[in-house]
């Protein structure tokens, strides 16, 4: 995450937003997350995340960073076991890409 984060700046807006809507979706609102590449699940993560080839080593980070925010903003235990559990939910649509390469070699 550092360095996608440090080497691709110019995306780094929009993927704070991006992530912020989904959070928000995923945990009952205001805010809604629409797909920018529907795939076979409405929020589309699989086609979005394929070609980034992200392992489950990386996902789990993600996962640890959320909680390390979440943690930081005081977000009371039951709200943040349920976001936690919406993202985790979708570790194999957002590992689908690096899955598939790892198969073919």
């Amino acid at each position: 995450m550092r360095e996608w984060h440090t080497k691709n700046l110019k995306r780094l807006p929009g993927l704070k937003f991006m992530r912020t809507l989904w959070v928000c979706n995923v945990s009952g609102g205001p805010f809604q997350f629409t797909a920018t590449r529907p795939g076979k699940t409405p929020v589309g993560l699989e086609e979005a995340h394929r070609h980034l080839l992200i392992s489950p080593a990386e996902f789990d980070e993600v996962v640890a960073e959320l909680r390390r925010t979440l943690d930081f903003a005081k977000v009371p235990k039951r709200e943040k076991a349920e976001v936690l559990a919406a993202f985790a939910a979708h570790k194999d649509e957002v590992t689908a890409g690096y899955v598939a390469a790892a198969k073919r070699g």
